[in-house]
């Protein structure tokens, strides 16, 4: 029986020196075996000059996002203007990727991915703001003057006016009769 006490006594006081000496280890201060050089994990190539970028075409985006989800639905102007500016960021992360796609070792596949992205967000940019500026207005003459004539000063468009409707001729309501 003494001799299954000796080595849980030895786990035991390990232990307890293990936890002590974590007690009375400062901040900054290395466990034993640790060593003070230890490596931090490597960022990965280029990612110094990319999270700039990323981090502004995510800021841009997010005030698309936030513009088109909200309840009262915002002008087409604003949400053009907001999808120009995602563009531009977009387009300069894009020419990143171009330019350093083989020093920061980016998968071609990505910057294929990101081009194939940009020309469907200028898409989308082209149709919002086309659509920004409203309807076409028709040139030249319209209908009333093509066919030469104009509209009598008095009348009005009101159906709920009286003899004012789809049956109303110079006579009168035809139903009425």
């Amino acid at each position: 029986m003494l001799i299954r006490a000796v080595p849980l006594a030895a786990l035991m006081i390990t232990g307890l020196a293990a936890s002590a000496a974590a007690q009375m280890m400062g901040p900054g201060m290395y466990m034993p075996g640790q060593s003070p050089f230890q490596q931090r994990p490597q960022e990965p190539p280029c990612y110094r000059e990319f999270a700039p970028l990323k981090a502004e075409a995510e800021k841009r985006g997010l005030a698309v996002k936030t513009a088109t989800e909200r309840k009262d639905k915002p002008p087409r102007e604003e949400v053009c203007a907001l999808l120009k500016r995602y563009s531009e960021a977009e387009a300069k992360i894009v020419n990143f990727i171009k330019a350093n796609a083989s020093n920061c070792g980016i998968p071609p596949e990505a910057g294929v991915s990101m081009q194939q992205n940009h020309a469907r967000t200028l898409k989308t940019v082209q149709g919002v703001c086309s659509a920004a500026s409203g309807p076409a207005k028709p040139i030249g003459p319209g209908l009333s003057e093509a066919l030469g004539t104009t509209r009598v000063p008095g009348t009005t468009l009101d159906p709920l006016a009286p003899q004012s409707g789809t049956f109303d001729t110079l006579t009168g309501n035809v139903l009425s009769r």
